[in-house]
């Protein structure tokens, strides 16, 4: 696949970014799109985060790729999130590979792709720097901030840092920090990726080099965990790939097998691997409770904010329980929120494909809250 980076849009922010690890960005670049029109009193505003595959083209087609955006499903005219009605934000998060400063951009003071020594950052610093591009549409607060899986995590930091600055917030299928098991996940992929000989310890832009290889299996290991038990089983079951039968060989006999390889090797074409790390790592640095002294509901103490928290049945990257703890945090200092768990064999990637009722929640949930914050300005 050829990517087109020319057609980006990028702001460049001439502001200083202190980051988590004690690092500070003098200025940086934030990649971004947007859809649809703001209107006269800017209260139609709705930020859309990305998730940790993701990146800012959510409808229409990535001007990189040429592919699809993301959630076109979900964002569009006429659609659950609609253009005709809402003004869509979406950027690209800081370590990126979309055209926001991170580890593949090139490092003024080198003249060299940052690799390695881009600093490591959290979803803290990911909000904080959208936050300057809110300021520079001159949005003082969102109807909505929202966003699954890490996109969801965002939502939650956005909302504990400026509490004052969305009037909802729609976190789905996410959690208030990673588990053991999603950060054993996560370290799995990063060191499919660091074993990859064409790695080469980060450099593999400056050397000409692709680590493929430990890229898709990265992938592959991620991909499994999106999608549920049963939805792989009535997908593919054990149905072979060839009607001879079994080929006693270690290529994809199995028709489940031949799916993983291409969605490893077809992400290797679009995204870039010292991203995944990054973006990965700061995943599992995410921990709200740890925030707040163990105690959530102080994350949100100050919060006026509108909550619509989503889960999905069958997800077990981010069970319902992660989520029913976001909603008691939340009933214990009296905010207003409102809690749906999806009954769905899809998993994780729920909210990515055509599941009715999750359409429907958003866009009722969205379109009730657009009449009340109108009413309220």
């Amino acid at each position: 696949m050829k990517l087109n980076f020319d057609n980006i849009n990028k702001l460049t922010i001439n502001k200083k970014l202190l980051l988590d690890c004690g690092i500070q960005l003098d200025k940086f670049d934030i990649a971004f799109e947007t859809y649809g029109k703001l209107d006269q009193n800017k209260t139609n505003a709705i930020l859309v985060f990305h998730a940790l595959s993701g990146d800012q083209f959510v409808t229409g087609i990535n001007k990189v790729t040429g592919k699809d955006g993301w959630w076109n499903l979900v964002v569009g005219a006429n659609k659950p999130i609609d253009t005709n009605k809402y003004f869509v934000i979406c950027a690209n998060v800081i370590g990126g590979c979309m055209g926001s400063t991170g580890p593949k951009e090139i490092c003024k003071e080198t003249g060299k792709p940052y690799g390695l020594n881009f600093p490591v950052i959290t979803i803290k610093d990911m909000v904080k720097a959208q936050a300057y591009l809110l300021d520079h549409l001159g949005i003082k607060k969102t109807l909505s901030v929202l966003g699954g899986s890490m996109g969801g995590m965002q939502a939650l930091q956005f909302c504990s840092i400026f509490p004052d600055r969305t009037f909802t917030a729609v976190p789905i299928a996410c959690a208030a920090s990673h588990s053991a098991q999603n950060i054993a996940f996560n370290e799995l992929a990063r060191q499919a990726i660091m074993a990859d000989p064409e790695w080469d310890s980060g450099n593999y832009i400056s050397s000409g080099k692709v680590p493929r290889k430990g890229l898709a299996i990265a992938r592959m290991a991620g991909h499994i965990s999106y999608l549920s038990e049963q939805g792989l089983q009535n997908k593919f079951g054990r149905k072979l790939q060839e009607d001879k039968g079994l080929q006693f060989s270690f290529d994809a006999d199995f028709q489940v097998e031949s799916y993983l390889k291409y969605q490893g090797y077809s992400f290797v074409d679009r995204f870039d691997a010292n991203s995944y790390l990054y973006i990965t790592r700061a995943m599992d640095y995410f921990d709200l409770y740890k925030e707040n002294n163990g105690n959530l509901s102080l994350a949100f103490k100050n919060s006026k904010i509108k909550y619509c928290i989503i889960s999905f049945s069958t997800d077990w990257l981010y069970p319902t329980s992660e989520s029913k703890k976001i909603v008691i945090a939340l009933n214990s200092i009296g905010a207003e929120v409102s809690f749906v768990n999806i009954v769905t064999n899809n998993g994780h990637d729920s909210f990515l494909v055509n599941e009715p009722k999750f359409l429907e929640t958003l866009k009722g949930f969205l379109d009730s809250s657009y009449e009340d914050f109108k009413n309220e300005n």
